[in-house]
């Protein structure tokens, strides 16, 4: 039977798997090893300069604030690789505290993939509600190990001052059960990075076998 406006050919759509978990638990690693096309959710923070920012006690911004996030533009973009295998995506400097340009991200036929940032939980019901979600996972460590990780990266990317990591450092450890709790609670399900990929690769299989 040819293709035509009556027969048209199934589109394959590809459903997100969020990754949560602290800063600095492997989100990033893991998706990368995966082989999925990645959405990095950290490229839609608000600019420096938004002043809808949240603000911690001492009047610097509170980064780890769902607040400090562009909620709608993530979803949206979500909802744009579904649908049509590709979305406009920013891109985003930390060190800059600002969008610096913007990127295609094309699925390529992929089967799924992955929308990873700290604050990917947040997004569950959402994406839920839509109809294209594959999983939510929530990564956790022990608090030690992600607070080492975490300050390696963020001295290694030169993200922020060497003092101010190390408040946001102490900071965060300090409240890394309560993070993970808050993720798990809007239904991101708690993992090491062993079963995350082993759900990850599931989910995916799902979609594959669906086509």
């Amino acid at each position: 039977m040819s293709d035509s406006p009556l027969n048209p050919v199934p589109i394959a759509r590809a459903r997100v798997v969020l990754l949560s978990g602290p800063s600095g638990s492997g989100k990033s690693s893991l998706a990368e090893r995966s082989g999925l096309p990645v959405l990095q959710l950290d490229d839609f923070y608000k600019d420096g300069d938004d002043p809808t920012l949240p603000l911690l006690p001492d009047g610097a911004v509170d980064w780890d604030s769902p607040l400090a996030w562009h909620r709608d533009q993530a979803v949206a973009a979500i909802r744009s690789l579904y649908e049509t295998g590709r979305a406009d995506v920013p891109v985003y400097s930390i060190p800059d505290n600002g969008r610096v340009s913007t990127r295609v991200l094309d699925l390529a036929g992929a089967p799924a993939f992955i929308a990873e940032g700290i604050f990917a939980a947040e997004i569950t019901s959402d994406c839920a509600a839509e109809g294209v979600l594959g999983d939510a996972l929530c990564l956790r460590n022990g608090a030690l190990t992600t607070a080492w990780r975490r300050l390696r990266r963020d001295v290694r990317e030169g993200r922020k001052s060497l003092p101010v990591l190390l408040r946001r450092g102490w900071r965060l450890m300090r409240a890394e059960r309560s993070i993970v709790g808050r993720q798990m609670g809007l239904g991101a399900h708690p993992c090491t990075g062993a079963e995350a990929d082993r759900r990850i690769r599931a989910a995916a299989s799902r979609e594959l076998s669906a086509v």
